[in-house]
């Protein structure tokens, strides 16, 4: 029996679209995938954000597309104009990274806050794959969902990040098992923390809602809110877990000859996995606790 492992795949041109391209995440993996050959076409809300990237890029292998995930007229217009440039070719790969983070005790989320969560982390990202599905079917390609390690363990004040992580977690599962027959592969890739420009307006998205939520109840969590965005910022610098890392890891579902369904990048993310498995519920409350104890 043949020890050899199975060849990569080669990009060899092969068109991928990439959501959510302006910084992070995103933009290393538009301008890695590009330079190993694939073809991409990296979407971006602002067209300053696309011409600064196009600059980055190592040829004219990337295209910019202007695409906002929560305007449906936009995806169409964008699948519309990755249709026209790749012709005959159809677009091979789909990786699903745009995506945004409300950061507040879940009792100062209002509804509509979730609502906008959700439509940028779940609804949008269906959105997008139901408009490239026709071209994915016919080059019985792949789809990549950047979730993160929120999919499987929740940590307190980031309850409504962590359900649109879940929500998309189980919306790539059901797409994995209806595309199967179709040919193409789904796979979720989970980074771990990161600094990335994500976070920026965590804190002051966060503030926002204590403040707009009744004295009453904003009181109960500003002391604990603050040490856990003190905490959280301190992780994420310190992490040793980097944008290129998640970018390697994107640029090896896409390549693989069997894509994994999921791949977890970073220490953290990989514990977190393993102890969300282990461990009951109430032995993770009680190691989350730290978190919250200023409420006692």
């Amino acid at each position: 029996m043949s020890n050899r492992r199975p060849t990569p795949l080669p990009p060899a041109g092969r068109a991928v679209v990439i959501t959510g391209a302006s910084t992070g995440i995103g933009k290393e993996c538009a301008l890695r995938l590009e330079e190993r050959g694939f073809r991409v076409f990296a979407t971006v809300r602002k067209r300053q954000d696309g011409e600064k990237l196009r600059a980055e890029a190592t040829s004219a292998r990337l295209h910019p597309v202007l695409m906002d995930v929560t305007d449906e007229k936009s995806i169409q217009t964008a699948a519309a104009e990755v249709a026209r440039s790749v012709d005959e070719q159809g677009v091979w790969a789909l990786v699903n990274n745009a995506g945004t983070c409300v950061a507040a005790p879940m009792e100062c989320v209002p509804p509509e806050g979730l609502r906008q969560q959700l439509d940028t982390n779940v609804v949008g990202p269906l959105a997008v794959t139901q408009a490239f599905l026709p071209q994915l079917r016919r080059t019985r390609g792949r789809i990549v969902n950047v979730s993160s390690g929120l999919g499987s363990v929740v940590i307190p004040y980031l309850g409504a990040y962590a359900t649109g992580q879940f929500a998309k977690e189980a919306m790539s599962d059901a797409l994995r098992r209806e595309l199967r027959p179709f040919g193409i592969s789904v796979s979720i890739v989970r980074p771990g923390a990161i600094a990335t420009p994500i976070w920026d307006k965590v804190r002051e998205t966060g503030e926002g809602l204590l403040n707009q939520a009744p004295d009453a109840i904003a009181d109960l969590y500003r002391a604990p809110f603050e040490q856990f965005m003190r905490m959280n910022e301190r992780r994420a610098q310190s992490s040793a877990t980097q944008p290129q890392d998640v970018a390697r890891t994107v640029f090896r579902a896409l390549t693989a000859p069997r894509p994994r369904t999921r791949y977890s990048v970073g220490p953290d993310v990989r514990a977190a996995g393993a102890l969300s498995r282990l461990l009951p519920d109430a032995a993770l409350d009680r190691g989350l606790g730290a978190v919250t104890k200023s409420h006692r």
